[in-house]
């Protein structure tokens, strides 16, 4: 699905934060969101997911509303059912095991269990043999595959990932990158990610860099 943005603008407090943002990302396309630290690249990420109300603009996937005219339009619903995201944080339950969090993920986006879908996932991301560990219980590398799995086991349209490799050194930073990479394509999903990482130029054909609110060229 392709996944279109635009004339998105906000403000806070009388601060242009985000400013006439236009773009798109073709079904199965891959792009960096590149910028630093307050160019307002977590807000855009949220009113892409349709967690925050932007002052003007639309989102759509495919022929799904997100925002419409500055306002939510079935954002849960498609977010739910199309979105997979990887946040910064784990975000899984730390009294069940692994297997168990995915299993509760899937449900709540897609109404349905396949536990043979999340088998796979595990399986494909090789932390199969983690599946009944606690989130606890996981390396830093098995988290962050974990956190990856819990985004696609409701086969989503679009991967969408917060900062990844704000904390990793060179050697993980590619790792994570190509982990990303390589996952969304096999799943057939598209790719965004925002990071202020310039590192992760060497591994993404197309950069969105997004500064002062709005987008270069």
């Amino acid at each position: 699905m392709e996944l279109a943005v635009g004339g998105i603008g906000l403000s806070y407090g009388g601060r242009r934060v985000l400013e006439n943002v236009t773009f798109s990302l073709a079904s199965g396309e891959h792009a960096l969101l590149l910028g630093p630290s307050g160019s307002g690249k977590s807000s855009l990420l949220n009113i892409i997911c349709g967690l925050q109300t932007p002052d003007t603009g639309d989102v759509t996937l495919g022929q799904r509303p997100v925002v419409r005219n500055g306002l939510l339009c079935g954002a849960d619903g498609v977010r739910k059912r199309h979105m997979g995201i990887v946040f910064q944080t784990l975000r899984l339950v730390s009294a069940l095991t692994v297997r168990r969090n995915l299993l509760l993920a899937q449900h709540l986006q897609t109404g349905a269990r396949d536990p043979g879908g999340v088998d796979r996932v595990l399986d494909r991301l090789g932390i199969a043999h983690r599946a009944k560990a606690r989130p606890f219980e996981l390396s830093q590398g098995e988290a962050q595959r974990a956190a990856i799995a819990r985004a696609l086991v409701g086969n989503p349209a679009i991967l969408i990932a917060d900062e990844p490799t704000s904390a990793l050194d060179r050697d993980n930073t590619k790792g994570v990158a190509e982990l990303l990479a390589e996952t969304a394509h096999d799943a057939g999903a598209s790719l965004l990610i925002a990071t202020h990482d310039d590192r992760l130029r060497d591994y993404f054909g197309r950069t969105l860099a997004l500064a002062e609110g709005r987008l270069a060229g």
